[in-house]
């Protein structure tokens, strides 16, 4: 149980939690959330006790551990695979105790208390998180250093999660992972063993893989059990009784006041004006609903839309080196009201990709045509630096627009979801999120008919990606997306391209498809490891496992059928009573059969309602069973 009580903290003079209480059962799955700056990082920075709030007190259970993931990646000599098993220092210390205790007794104590933490079989485990995470065999061999500050943050990623903690406090871990890796990661975090708390702007992962939802809102901490979307139901409806108890406290004091004010004064009624002035004094107020407001995003849109297709490649190949392209036999059209996103592991392609329909590189053999007059924008995170610091929005506007009025400059950034108080703002003092706003603006300034979007939500908050997603749907122009946020993908996109094994092809699933796929083989990779370890006899010991698991799980198989079953039957009947029900002569003839008919329907459809809830969590208990 993780105990918050009273807690007030301030940053920088500013107050940011104000006396909030909320209590985390252990083993909770927690999505911390809220808008950009109300206090996320600063309460994780409390837990972990690297700031000590003004006032309150944090719980934790004696001995607990708590693992965030480190600010600093790692960027050593060492290779992947043994920083990750680092991380664990009690197993790291036991192994080099191992090597030079001769004390019989020790070494028997040491070899125990490894095998109780399963350090035998650590090598595979810190393989498969590193695996899941994107790193090949040959790749958690190679050094640190000779990764990239994304990957490196991965790796620091994987060394929390492989030790394990008994609190683990996670702040926008998908910021440096792809969708791969953000699917692996939801996995993940929803079968791990201890209590987490993330902070995510990502709602599919707030979805998926957390079980409550904390809200840090007005200063207070509220929790909620569910989903973010049960979340968002059960807030809606709070908001919707508070706003009636506010209108139904206003009419009250309103009555109360207007008796005082009409009798006050009068001697026979001065003792009635009296006990109404106590009893609205004691009735007191209540609050308003705080409604946020997010800035909308407008993309421009363009002025003619050449035919299709507006780019189309034959045999294409691309690559920064001549004579190693990384894509090939590239062969696609691209049309004026397509919606693509890219799928596939980073370092795949996406990128370059992009990079090549956008004319950024060029082609090294087969055919690219584009249409005459296309134009297209490109927007991608790691231009954010390309931002001069000491200008602000509007000055980046003004030099694209160096004729025009003052007005209409603003205007074009409100355009681009900016307030007017941050128009003026250095580029510098602009939060991550104002700049990502800010520099798809600038990208989509000449209202190109062609916009690609390289990862753009990574400092966007979920009310901020909610705009972007209403943006892109009024866009006339196509769209290609390369995101790690599936819920931005399937509410954006109408087309998936795999980019994987050095070339692009359409995917034919859809997104759930593919989550299952990446999903699989991660389970597939985690049982393959300790067959290949133990040769033979490990694999059918691993079958018969298996089968052993199966024959347990058949009488909970055999009520998943059993409801299939009926879930079946009741659809028919279903089915057959709305033909009778839509039969106008029934209601002419027989208005009491009609009625019973109608009573038929209704139940029918409430044990329908009810089979399929228990058909969904008896399935979900299967599957947990099998991937267990």
């Amino acid at each position: 149980m993780i105990t918050i009580s009273g807690l007030t903290a301030r940053v920088a003079g500013r107050l940011l939690i104000d006396n909030a209480s909320v209590s985390l059962p252990a083993g909770t799955k927690a999505g911390l959330v809220g808008r950009n700056g109300t206090g996320k990082s600063t309460l994780f920075r409390i837990i972990t006790g690297d700031l000590a709030p003004e006032a309150g007190t944090i719980s934790l259970p004696k001995n607990a551990r708590i693992g965030q993931v480190a600010q600093e990646a790692p960027g050593t000599d060492d290779p992947l695979i043994e920083i990750v098993l680092a991380a664990d220092k009690e197993r790291a210390a036991l192994v080099r105790e191992a090597e030079t205790a001769s004390d019989p007794h020790r070494i028997a104590e040491i070899q125990t208390r490894l095998t109780d933490i399963g350090a035998h079989s650590a090598e595979a485990r810190a393989a498969s998180i590193l695996a899941g995470l994107g790193f090949d065999h040959e790749a958690q061999q190679r050094p640190a250093k000779s990764f990239s500050g994304g990957w490196r943050m991965r790796v620091a990623l994987a060394a929390v999660l492989f030790s394990e903690p008994d609190l683990l406090l996670l702040d926008e871990p998908t910021n440096y992972l792809d969708l791969e890796g953000t699917l692996w990661l939801e996995e993940y975090v929803r079968r791990y063993p201890h209590t987490v708390i993330v902070i995510s702007h990502d709602r599919d992962l707030l979805n998926t893989a957390v079980n409550s939802i904390v809200h840090l809102d007005q200063q207070k901490l509220t929790f909620y059990r569910g989903s973010y979307d049960q979340f968002e139901r059960q807030k809606a409806e709070a908001d919707e009784l508070q706003m009636k108890a506010k209108a139904k406290n206003e009419a009250a004091r309103k009555h109360l006041q207007s008796f005082i004010d009409r009798f006050r004064a009068k001697a026979t009624k001065a003792r009635q004006a009296q006990s109404r002035i106590k009893a609205l004094e004691r009735m007191g107020t209540v609050a308003a609903v705080v409604e946020s407001h997010v800035q909308p995003i407008t993309f421009p849109e363009p002025e003619k839309q050449p035919a299709s297709p507006i780019v189309a490649v034959e045999g294409g190949a691309v690559g920064y080196v001549p004579g190693k392209p990384i894509l090939r036999q590239i062969n696609l059209r691209i049309d004026n009201d397509d919606r693509i996103a890219l799928l596939g592991s980073n370092g795949n392609g996406k990128s370059t990709f992009a990079k090549f329909i956008s004319g950024r590189l060029e082609a090294e053999a087969g055919a690219v045509k584009r249409a005459p007059g296309l134009k297209i924008g490109f927007f991608a995170q790691h231009q954010l630096d390309d931002l001069i610091p000491d200008q602000s929005p509007v000055e980046h506007v003004r030099r694209l627009m160096p004729e025009a009025p003052e007005a209409k400059v603003r205007a074009r950034v409100a355009q681009m979801g900016l307030a007017t108080e941050k128009m003026s703002t250095a580029a510098k003092d602009l939060s991550g999120g104002e700049k990502a706003r800010l520099l798809m603006g600038l990208a989509a300034f000449d209202a190109p008919n062609l916009l690609i979007l390289d990862e753009p939500t990574n400092h966007l908050d979920i009310d901020s990606r909610r705009a972007l997603i209403e943006a892109l749907n009024d866009y006339e122009g196509a769209v290609i997306l390369i995101s790690h946020d599936r819920h931005l993908i399937e509410a954006t996109v109408d087309r998936l391209w795999l980019v994987n094994n050095g070339t692009v092809k359409s995917f034919d699933g859809d997104m759930e498809e593919y989550r299952s796929l990446i999903v699989q083989s991660a389970r597939r990779d985690d049982r393959d490891k300790p067959a290949a370890a133990g040769g033979e006899a490990s694999k059918a010991d691993l079958r018969k496992a298996n089968a052993d698991r199966r024959a347990q799980l058949a009488p909970l198989r055999k009520k998943i059928n059993e409801i299939e079953s009926l879930t079946g039957k009741l659809q028919k009947q279903i089915q057959l009573l709305d033909a009778e029900l839509a039969d106008p002569a029934l209601y002419e003839k027989s208005p009491a059969k009609a009625a019973e008919k109608a009573k038929l329907r209704a139940a029918a459809a409430g044990k329908l309602g009810e089979a399929e809830e228990e058909w969904l969590e008896l399935s979900a208990q299967y599957e947990e069973a099998m991937a267990g």
